[in-house]
C-alpha cells in the first residue's frame, strides 16, 4: 500500500477517499459500517466528512455522519489505521469561522469523531465576514495544540486563497495543505471555469466514492 499512497502535507493516504456525507442519510448505521468495513480491508484509510453532514435531512441536525464514524473506529479499534478529515463552518449550530465558533466546533468533532485529534480539518465554506488573518491563526492554534494535524480548505474564492497562503507563510503559520473544490463530472465549470492558480504546496484531495450532495 505504501507505494500508492498521495501525500497531503505530513498525511500518506489512499488516493482514493471515501466520501462520509451519506452516513445517516441515505445509509444507516449498518449500513455504514458495512461499507466502511469494505473500504478498509480493500486497502482504503481515508475517510472524508463534515460536522453539517447530514443537517438537511429532516430529523437530523448535523453531525450524524462525524458519530457514526467515531462509534466505528471505537467498535474496530482502528483509529490509528485511518485518516479522517472532516470540516467546520457549515454546520446549522456552528455556521461560520470566527475563532470562537472554530474553536468550538473542533471539540463537537473531536467528541462525535471519540478522538483526540482530526488528521486533515477543512474550513468547509468560506466566512468573508471574517478576516483570513483571523481564520489561519485560530487553525494555526489547533495545530499547536495538537488537535488537528493538517488544515485544508473547500469553497473558497482565489483571492482569498492566496490571500490566506501568503498570510501563512509570512507569519509561519500553519497553511492549507489541500483544496477540496465542487468537481464532478456534471459539474465541471464550478471549478475548470474559475482561472484557478495552484500553489505550491497546496493540491487537490483524493476523488471521494460515495455521492455529493450539491454544494457540499
Amino acid at each position: 500500500m505504501a507505494g500508492i499512497t498521495k501525500k497531503i502535507g505530513d498525511l500518506d493516504v489512499f488516493p482514493l477517499s471515501l466520501g462520509g456525507n451519506v452516513f445517516g442519510w441515505t445509509a444507516d448505521r449498518d449500513t455504514s459500517y458495512r461499507v466502511l468495513d469494505a473500504y478498509t480491508a480493500a486497502g482504503g484509510d481515508f475517510i472524508d466528512t463534515a460536522d453539517a453532514y447530514s443537517a438537511w435531512v429532516e430529523g437530523n441536525r448535523g453531525g450524524e455522519s462525524e458519530e457514526i464514524i467515531g462509534a466505528w473506529m471505537e467498535a474496530r479499534r482502528n483509529r490509528g489505521d485511518v485518516v479522517i478529515g472532516t470540516k467546520v463552518g457549515a454546520s446549522p449550530d456552528r455556521r461560520g469561522l470566527s475563532p470562537a465558533n472554530i474553536k468550538g466546533a473542533v471539540e463537537d468533532s473531536l467528541r462525535r469523531l471519540r478522538t483526540d485529534y482530526i488528521d486533515l480539518y477543512y474550513t468547509h465554506r468560506d466566512d468573508p465576514s471574517v478576516p483570513v488573518e483571523d481564520i489561519m491563526t485560530s487553525l494555526d492554534g489547533l495545530v499547536r495544540d495538537g488537535k488537528v494535524r493538517e488544515i485544508a480548505v473547500s469553497n473558497i474564492e482565489p483571492e482569498r486563497l492566496q490571500a490566506s497562503l501568503e498570510f501563512s507563510e509570512r507569519e509561519g503559520l500553519a497553511r492549507y495543505a489541500a483544496i477540496q473544490p465542487h468537481y464532478n463530472l456534471v459539474s465541471r465549470d464550478t471549478y475548470e471555469g474559475r482561472g484557478w492558480t495552484w500553489h505550491g504546496g497546496t493540491g487537490s484531495p483524493p476523488s471521494r466514492t460515495t455521492r455529493s450532495r450539491p454544494g457540499s
